[in-house]
């Protein structure tokens, strides 16, 4: 049985991992060749021609494929190596959006295919040996909806501060998550559901084995992300497979891709929602599913539930467990929440505020009434008005708040690569409240209008100090730099954070005792609420 699983790992492994060898490995590259100053650059497939280079010297890469397309028989399969291609491949335009899941609300799949494996690269460098580092960025979106290609995450200018910025399309819903028995026996068993996963995986060698061709430095690698982009990097911070693919990590508001009551879900029991899949359009077999058009697909009323797991083979037990127990990818790590993360959450926390005696009497329930005066203390609940804010407090902490905070806590406690903490609580005209994502414009200096005021000359200077802190973090695992405020490392609960806001400035941290009683419920991993 040792012997199988071990040939199961090392096979399915090789799915992942053959974008590096199947044209040549990654010694010998030929990217070296690469001729920036026309736009263009050799990868192991071939020559890709960009845009020209803007006003800043910064050259933009768009649409470049780092994997073969995830369709027909390679729906639900590990993402295999791109395709060669013979002269210049034009990367000029974002290639096709993945498609949306809908567990979210309405999306627009009028561009989706699921053709999407696609990624894209801004760089000033003019020459390949510059070996500038690389931030590699996971778009967020519940792991359900999201694309590169928006405009809050233009990578031009990061990469005016000196680095090569990439990001990616990674599979989503049904297509990255369906988790099966029949999809663990055509593999060998343990290894479905986490396809969008994977697909970071191997865009994450791709950039290893090819960014030399754009200058970046293959040996300096950041991962970042935000919401489901930084439950990614959570994940793969706990993840075996990802060992060795980054050097630094940075999760804004997200963490461990947690339920409000703990731990990630089961392999079993993302297969029993899986098994669901296609039986009201009469697919009873994983042929009749993969001859089913991608938008009857999105039709199935399980589809929105198909979400990352603990499938025993991307990730051998759960991100808070893999922390705990010290087998995280120990590398320097930023992280961080907003001030108000439980507004676009409210509602769902499983705690009833329509009135202030349905909330006491749901959070009796959940967290026991021994401990109901405690939680008031945290979550009051004097009104219906205060009931309903701590609704939404509680929604942003157990989805968002509390694990990024217990990330940090478990990395000081057993890993050795220092912590930076942050705290966005910016507010102007332009971002009237610091909910969830509404960091993201200003980390990569692109206030695009969003329905709001404009911004103003506050807005302008968090982000620009923003956006030099995470590029410094970048390159050397530390945030400070010349001209900005001195940002503290983190020493763990109760610590100095720094706050992201107007005036930038160190900072006791927000919430430490909430996050504490909320996280005394663990037990093996698990919040012990009843909801």
């Amino acid at each position: 049985m040792i012997k199988k699983e071990a040939l199961l790992r090392a096979t399915t492994l090789a799915c992942v991992t053959a974008i590096l060898t199947a044209c040549g490995g990654s010694n010998g590259n030929p990217a070296q060749s690469a001729v920036l100053a026309n736009s263009q650059a050799q990868v192991e497939t071939g020559l890709v021609t960009g845009n020209p280079a803007d006003s800043s010297g910064i050259i933009s890469f768009k649409g470049i494929p780092y994997a073969a397309a995830p369709v027909g028989a390679l729906r639900w399969q590990a993402p295999q190596p791109p395709v060669k291609w013979t002269g210049s491949k034009a990367a000029t335009q974002y290639g096709n959006t993945c498609w949306q899941g809908t567990a979210f609300g309405p999306v627009d799949n009028s561009k989706a295919s699921e053709d999407c494996l696609f990624l894209n690269v801004w760089t000033g460098a003019k020459s390949t040996t510059e070996k500038r580092p690389v931030m590699v960025w996971l778009h967020g979106g519940g792991f359900q909806f999201g694309t590169s290609g928006d405009p809050r995450w233009e990578g031009g200018n990061l990469a005016k501060k000196g680095v090569v910025v990439v990001s990616l399309n990674y599979r989503l819903g049904v297509f990255g998550f369906l988790a099966r028995q029949d999809l663990d026996a055509e593999s060998g068993g343990k290894s479905s559901g986490m396809y969008g996963l994977l697909d970071q995986i191997a865009a994450l060698h791709w950039v290893k084995t090819n960014i030399a061709a754009f200058g970046g430095d293959p040996n300096n690698i950041t991962v970042f992300g935000e919401s489901a982009g930084a439950h990614a990097v959570g994940m793969l911070l706990a993840s075996p497979l990802a060992a060795g693919t980054f050097n630094k990590a940075i999760a804004e508001s997200g963490a461990f891709w947690e339920t409000p009551q703990g731990v990630m879900r089961s392999h079993a029991a993302v297969s029993q929602i899986g098994a669901q899949l296609g039986v009201t359009m009469g697919a009873k077999t994983l042929a009749d599913l993969r001859a089913l058009p991608a938008s009857q697909l999105m039709t199935d009323p399980t589809e929105p539930a198909c979400n990352p797991s603990v499938d025993g083979y991307v990730l051998t037990t759960d991100p808070y467990s893999r922390f705990a127990a010290g087998q995280q990818n120990d590398v320097p790590l930023l992280e961080g929440q907003n001030a108000d993360e439980g507004t676009i959450f409210a509602a769902t926390a499983g705690i009833s505020a329509d009135t202030k005696d349905h909330f006491v009497t749901a959070a009796t329930a959940a967290f026991g009434s021994a401990n109901i005066n405690t939680f008031l203390q945290f979550y009051p609940a004097t009104t219906d008005a205060a009931a309903q804010q701590s609704e939404v407090t509680l929604a942003g902490d157990l989805i968002i708040a509390s694990q990024t905070w217990e990330m940090a806590n478990l990395q000081l406690k057993t890993g050795k690569s220092p912590v930076y903490s942050y705290y966005f609580s910016q507010t102007s005209a332009y971002n009237p409240l610091p909910i969830h994502v509404s960091e993201v414009p200003y980390v990569f200096q692109n206030l695009v209008a969003n329905g709001h005021g404009a911004p103003d000359a506050t807005d302008a200077a968090v982000a620009d100090a923003m956006s030099s802190y995470w590029t410094n973090f970048a390159k050397t695992g530390n945030p400070n730099g010349n001209g900005l405020p001195d940002w503290p490392a983190y020493t763990g609960a109760g610590g100095k954070v720094m706050g992201l806001a107007t005036p930038l400035q160190a900072q006791s941290e927000v919430s430490t005792a909430r996050f504490q009683f909320l996280n005394s419920f663990r037990s093996n991993g698990s919040l012990g609420f009843a909801f």
